[in-house]
């Protein structure tokens, strides 16, 4: 069921045949502990806070858009519980269409235990649910909304097909593709390269990808250019505290990007305020806190 059966459809429509940016991609529940270190194997150690929090790498790139300024529109598939009502009622929230954010009973909602230490690192475990029931059908009702983007967001939290499939439509249509290759699998598709005006991905996700060590600007200006020789036409490898590293058909030279240096306070922390059923938790876990 979509979740634009409700009083505010024709807004949705409004907002989804307008789109510039449309994004196809994961929705996750976040299951946040926060600890002052990392348990080891078979630990059972205490944390000192809980909460639950919106995630998934689409929902996240979609919010941010959102929050630059322009319109943007989710293409996702999530439970029809608790979790799944309240992720749509966050994707409303922050001024995204929800015509394509779709619900089933056949799966919960994505989600995503996350342990968070004192310094920020973290350990993720996550369990894709409803994300991987997002299917060609589903994909078809979107597919004018994507034509009529100018950017085109994919990801591989959901199935592959299907994020090869949104990216053939929006190339297809002179519609510009960003590819984020999350979760990376060496054996990737090579016709993901082909159809990403930008590929984007970490310097774990570029090892995984090109079989090459990626621990300096350096290496990953090596990386980028395999890369880019597979079909690309914008490489951009992210170096996390160290910036990045981008090169380009017409500039194939790499160019590192520096950033500045910040504290990290939590790498896992996602966009939007924490679900209303969330109160419920908090107050069974207020011990934890």
């Amino acid at each position: 069921m979509a979740a634009s059966g409700e009083p505010g459809r024709q807004w949705q429509e409004e907002e989804a045949a307008a789109a510039a940016v449309v994004v196809v991609g994961s929705c996750m529940t976040d299951l946040v502990s926060l600890t002052t270190r990392l348990p080891k194997t078979g630990e059972t150690i205490h944390g000192h806070k809980f909460f639950i929090g919106f995630g998934g790498k689409g929902a996240n790139q979609c919010v941010q858009a959102a929050r630059l300024g322009a319109k943007a529109s989710m293409v996702c598939k999530v439970g029809k519980g608790s979790f799944g009502n309240d992720y749509i009622e966050n994707l409303k929230q922050n001024a995204i269409s929800t015509e394509f954010a779709y619900q089933t009973a056949e799966a919960a909602t994505g989600t995503a235990s996350i342990i968070v230490n004192k310094e920020g690192q973290n350990s993720i475990v996550i369990v894709a649910g409803a994300n991987l029931l997002l299917n060609r059908e589903d994909l078809r009702k979107a597919a004018d909304a994507i034509r009529r983007a100018r950017v085109l967001i994919c990801q591989l939290e959901i199935p592959p097909a299907i994020s090869l499939e949104a990216l053939t439509i929006a190339h297809s249509s002179g519609v510009k593709t960003l590819f984020n290759p999350a979760p990376a699998t060496a054996d990737l598709d090579p016709r993901f390269y082909a159809l990403s005006d930008v590929f984007c991905c970490n310097e774990s996700e570029a090892e995984i990808l090109t079989g090459l060590a990626v621990s300096s600007p350096a290496d990953a200006g090596t990386a980028a250019l395999v890369l880019l020789e597979r079909g690309c036409q914008v490489v951009i490898i992210t170096l996390g505290a160290e910036g990045c590293v981008m090169l380009s058909k017409p500039e194939p030279v790499p160019k590192y990007i520096p950033t500045e240096k910040i504290k990290a306070v939590d790498t896992t922390r996602r966009p939007g305020p924490p679900p209303k059923s969330a109160a419920a938790t908090g107050r069974k876990q207020k011990h934890y806190k």
